[in-house]
């Protein structure tokens, strides 16, 4: 079996770790070099094997394929030959064998693949009593699996599982076919009352699920369907609230169609939403929670539309606000309009842990010394950036830069015992990731990463991001510190990747090199295959549109197979940042941001005033969530690689502080 750690290399990774900041990228010495290229012989003809076994599989030559086996007793993907030639027996019932797998191949992806295909199967053929026996609370978020396992138990005399159909009946579409039978007998123990089926019957309105709610008025008696059509017409034309003759009734079913139309209407028109709110209000209808949970609706739709000034004056009258985001949004409202006072009265009335976050304290500052307040509750504008400026975060380098000080860099790796290292290296799911991820399976590589790492302790997940980062599988390694919430691992969760090609595009720009890696990280996370769902592609995750233009501008040979080639993407993504740096005068702040959501709504989201904004409100009040994140990170990430690779690089210039956007 091939290790993935030598000895020496081992030794080299320890040093890194631990080591400086500006330490070389890890290389090979000679002798591990030598020991590589000899188990990858080994590996190359264990992989020939294995796809000589697969092709035997397939065309049922058994006895060549079990010949084949004893080779691949030490390769890592065995286990999927043992999987498949199962699986296509099934119906057979080897019962013993899936039993032996699941005991040989504990907490696998394939053991759950497995589990999941032999109770379909047993489910089929209606044995009841092994799908107990094989059934585990893990599949209940399979509807098709959960339903056969309460049959199963009603089929075999445990009839408290009727009591845990409602939940699986009480959703907002149709179920899976092998709910029905469990459905039907839930239904003749007179468990499916009226109640429940107006439940449900909301429940698909919600989710847009005519078809279903209809279905579901039929179901009801005759004195409960008027109330249910009602329904199902706000739900066509909200404005029929309007009509306020048609819902007087004070009952709690009317509540429902009331607070369903008006936020059904405050999406097509919050103002009007609004107006009506006051009304039925006014009669003390609602409790304190539904009052609160539609005020709270109402004012987030009328921001989406434009309403400030009667989002705040709904909000205002609720003496406690505990949706932060709401707040959060006049905060922004009014650092736009730079009116100092109005933003700092809705920071003092954020709940008191977003108050606390690094982004607040910097703003309460901030305001304070606009609003001239020379201390509150003892501390002064120095002292709470003090208190951010020791954070790695683009607050705590904006307060550093405030005072003067270093920027709050922690570089704090966990200290993870060999033994443990030694362990995540060798456990099975790893290798199975490894060997898929060397011969390019990236999706079986993933799947396998991803269901391993799901299972392992923080330590685990740690020893696993530095395997993957040593790799070069850096998305993965930047996962595993996510996953394990160790956030000050720097050389793993910023690695220097792809340097020779990030130079040379350097080069060819004139780009800081720095924000190159920034942006890379930003995107992809260096993962070379990455493709977003709109079909951005590749590191610097490029349109291929976008790429097509940028390649002919720079007279650059290009096909759209190009864009997972390391040295293509960054080439062209570096050239296209150019593009945009040119653009904006040089601006990173404004590049970045272009870069993300196009510089033609960077554009229209200059200021055309005479009051030009300072460049951390401008970016603070950025109207796409997104796009404001993907700014500060940047530009932070630009921060972190100078530390990394051994250089100083303030979180913005001279000349981007002093631009007023």
């Amino acid at each position: 079996m091939r290790k993935l750690f030598t000895p020496a290399l081992k030794a080299l990774c320890i040093a890194a770790f631990i080591g400086s900041a500006s330490a070389p990228l890890l290389t090979l010495p000679a002798p591990a070099q030598a020991a590589e290229v000899k188990i990858s012989e080994a590996r190359l003809q264990q992989r020939k094997d294995y796809a000589a076994a697969r092709k035997a599989l397939d065309q049922k030559q058994l006895s060549t394929y079990r010949q084949l086996l004893p080779k691949l007793q030490q390769y890592p993907l065995l286990p999927y030959l043992e999987y498949d030639e199962i699986a296509r027996r099934l119906s057979s019932f080897p019962g013993k064998d899936v039993t032996a797998f699941l005991v040989k191949y504990p907490d696998s992806l394939l053991a759950d693949r497995l589990t999941r295909a032999w109770l379909k199967t047993l489910a089929q053929h209606k044995r009841w009593q092994e799908y107990n026996d094989y059934y585990s609370t893990r599949f209940n978020s399979d509807a098709e699996l959960a339903c056969n396992a309460l049959n199963a138990r009603m089929q075999t005399g445990d009839k408290t599982a009727l009591n845990e159909v409602g939940d699986l009946w009480t959703i907002g579409k149709s179920q899976h076919d092998a709910c029905d039978p469990v459905f039907a007998q839930w239904n003749a123990a007179g468990m499916q009352t009226q109640r429940l089926i107006e439940v449900r019957h909301l429940k698909a309105l919600t989710a847009g699920n005519r078809s279903l709610a209809t279905f579901l008025v039929r179901q009801l008696n005759p004195q409960h369907q008027p109330l249910a059509k009602l329904l199902q017409d706000v739900d066509e034309n909200p404005r029929l609230l309007l009509q306020k003759n048609r819902f007087t009734a004070q009952t709690p079913r009317m509540r429902e169609i009331l607070l369903y139309g008006l936020q059904k209407l405050a999406r097509q028109d919050a103002k009007t939403a609004l107006d009506l709110w006051v009304g039925y209000d006014a009669q003390q209808l609602f409790t304190d929670d539904e009052r609160l949970e539609t005020q709270y609706y109402l004012a987030s739709r009328l921001m989406r539309q434009k309403y400030p000034e009667e989002a705040e004056k709904l909000l205002s009258s609720i003496s406690s606000v505990t949706r932060a985001d709401l707040a959060e949004w006049l905060i922004r409202d009014a650092l736009r309009k730079q009116d100092w006072e109005k933003a700092y009265e809705w920071l003092a009335r954020l709940p008191e842990e977003s108050r606390a976050t690094e982004r607040w304290s910097y703003w309460q500052a901030r305001l304070m010394e606009e609003l001239k307040i020379r201390e509150i509750n003892g501390k002064t504008p120095a002292d709470i950036y003090a208190s951010v400026a020791t954070t790695r975060t683009f607050y705590g380098f904006l307060s550093a830069d405030k005072l003067g000080f270093e920027y709050g860099l922690v570089d704090r790796p966990m200290v993870v015992s060999q033994a443990i290292m030694d362990r995540v290296e060798q456990s099975p799911g790893v290798q199975r990731a490894r060997e898929f991820y060397v011969v390019g399976d990236m999706l079986s590589a993933n799947r396998e990463w991803y269901h391993t790492l799901r299972r392992m302790t923080q330590e685990e997940m740690v020893a696993a991001g530095r395997i993957a980062n040593v790799w070069g599988w850096h998305r993965h390694g930047i996962q595993a510190m996510i996953e394990a919430q160790h956030w000050d691992d720097l050389q793993v969760r910023f690695p220097i990747a792809y340097q020779e090609q990030v130079n040379q595009a350097a080069s060819a720009t004139s780009i800081n090199p720095l924000l190159l890696y920034a942006i890379a990280r930003q995107e992809s996370s260096f993962a070379v295959d990455a493709r977003s769902p709109v079909g951005a592609t590749g590191l610097m995750q490029l349109m291929p549109a976008t790429a097509k233009q940028t390649a002919q501008r720079s007279g650059i040979p290009f096909t759209p197979q190009d864009l997972l080639k390391p040295e293509k993407n960054i080439a062209l993504g570096s050239r296209y940042l150019n593009q945009l740096l040119q653009q904006f005068n040089g601006n990173r702040i404004l590049a970045a941001a272009a870069y993300n959501a196009g510089p033609s709504r960077v554009r229209q989201w200059l200021s055309k005033d005479a009051a030009k904004l300072p460049y951390d409100v401008w970016i603070e009040t950025i109207p796409f969530q997104e796009t404001r994140g993907y700014v500060q990170n940047v530009l932070s990430f630009s921060v972190i690689y100078a530390y990394r690779t051994g250089q100083k690089q303030p979180l913005v210039t001279r000349q981007e502080i002093d631009s007023a956007l």
